[in-house]
């Protein structure tokens, strides 16, 4: 039977086979179809993570006036040229100028200020001495080495001048650069607003954590992806809406559906596969119209039964129930999307190549995302699984610190192959997923 046009969208068909997509082609499309969040101003304390909207010119120099970079006394480095314990230099004291003091007047031969880090220069000094090479006198002071003649100044505009660029739209404000920003009196960046994500569990046997005698007498089990994708989210720079658990019916999917109706982008677990009580794409479909699915399966292991649509003008992405192929598949598509939703250029984590240190079998010839720990060693990056990587067993998610991409169809690797593979802590980003598949 030929496929309708919704289902067209899902992979690419042959005949009437639907072929699934590889994760480097579903993440392309995924990023394909999002759009940027409105800009908005946000307070400075609040803007940590935010990627700027809009460019940023400094209105003054910084630093705005020349200032003393030490403690000591500010001097005409003529009036100092040749001093030397033998020959001392005696300089008149004419004020003190600690920082926040602005001077009263310009210095004349023979004369000096008392300064303190931060103060400005009076005029016609060019140098300041520090104070360990002086007697440190309060009227007259007497200077013994001419060692810092023409340093310890800061001069006006060293940093950034004004007028110049300093940052440009998309540039993720870290420490530092909330530092320039306050320097320069911006108390409410303009950042893209981080998007709202709203995380919805399904499934009959799933409950929240208000029922722990069902969970830990094992007739229920706890939503642990709630949590997991919540934290998840967090850390990719979203912010997560709970949308509670919805169960097994198209009725209960619609109401819990209708919760996302101010997210803009909704994160489903469970219910993408095709059993018998997997209702989740209908109502997908049923809801955002026949064109609203774009996918549902990939050729990858953890997480194949993956979804991908729109929901009017809201993207869904449907992850699997399996709390470790959630996981993984949060990683490759969900948190490139809320960070190029968030302003982000670069939403991808780079893959970097790593020795196996240890022979790997897999059973099915698809791209596998297994759970490893991967160390320095010497001058190589050294692999190694973290034991068994059953989709159920999230510990193996605590001890990993990537995923080790096996490529589709090599069924074996021995130790000492060169992979690819993912850091969860690498802070280097690209604009392209790397790990491959088309």
């Amino acid at each position: 039977m030929a496929p309708g046009p919704g289902l067209a969208r899902a992979g690419v068909w042959k005949g009437s086979v639907a072929i699934a997509l590889t994760a480097a082609d579903a993440t392309r499309r995924i990023l394909a179809e999002l759009k940027r969040q409105p800009p908005l101003r946000v307070p400075l304390h609040d803007a940590l993570g935010s990627v700027l909207a809009e460019e940023v010119i400094s209105p003054i120099n910084i630093p705005a006036q020349t200032n003393s970079a030490m403690d000591g006394y500010a001097v005409r480095g003529k009036d100092v040229r040749g001093a030397t314990a033998e020959v001392p230099c005696v300089l008149e004291v004419i004020e003190t100028l600690p920082a926040g003091r602005f001077p009263t007047r310009g210095l004349g031969p023979g004369e000096c200020a008392r300064i303190f880090t931060g103060a400005p220069l009076p005029e016609g000094a060019d140098t300041v001495i520090r104070q360990e090479d002086t007697d440190l006198g309060r009227e007259r002071v007497t200077i013994v080495t001419d060692r810092d003649l023409g340093s310890n100044v800061r001069h006006a505009g060293e940093d950034i001048q004004r007028g110049r660029r300093v940052f440009t739209p998309g540039t993720e404000l870290g420490p530092a650069q909330l530092g320039v920003l306050a320097s320069m009196a911006v108390s409410h960046p303009v950042v893209f607003r981080r998007p709202r994500v709203g995380i919805l569990g399904s499934g009959d046997e799933i409950v929240e954590l208000d029922r722990p005698d069902d969970i830990l007498s094992g007739r229920k089990v706890a939503s642990s992806n709630s949590y997991t994708l919540s934290a998840l989210t967090r850390l990719a720079g979203g912010v997560p809406i709970p949308l509670g658990i919805a169960a097994d019916t198209r009725d209960s999917l619609r109401e819990h559906f209708a919760r996302a109706q101010d997210c803009d982008l909704l994160v489903t677990s469970a219910g993408v596969s095709v059993g018998e009580h997997d209702h989740l794409r209908d109502v997908v479909a049923e809801v955002g119209g026949a064109e609203a699915i774009r996918f549902w399966k990939l050729r990858m292991r953890p997480g194949a039964p993956v979804g991908f649509g729109m929901i009017g003008v809201m993207p869904w992405l449907g992850l699997p129930g399996n709390p470790v192929s959630a996981m993984v598949t949060f990683e490759l598509f969900v948190r490139p999307a809320i960070r190029w939703m968030a302003g982000f250029d670069a939403p991808f984590r780079r893959c970097v190549p790593v020795v196996t240190g240890e022979p790997i079998k897999v059973s099915a010839a698809l791209q596998h995302f297994l759970r490893a720990r991967i160390t320095d060693e010497g001058d190589r990056r050294v692999a190694r699984l973290t034991g068994p990587q059953g989709s159920g067993i999230l510990t193996s998610m605590v001890q990993a610190n990537g995923l080790l991409i096996v490529p589709e169809g090599q069924r074996e690797t021995p130790k000492g192959a060169i992979l690819s593979a993912l850091l969860f802590d690498d802070p280097i980003h690209q604009t392209e997923p790397g790990f491959g598949g088309g």
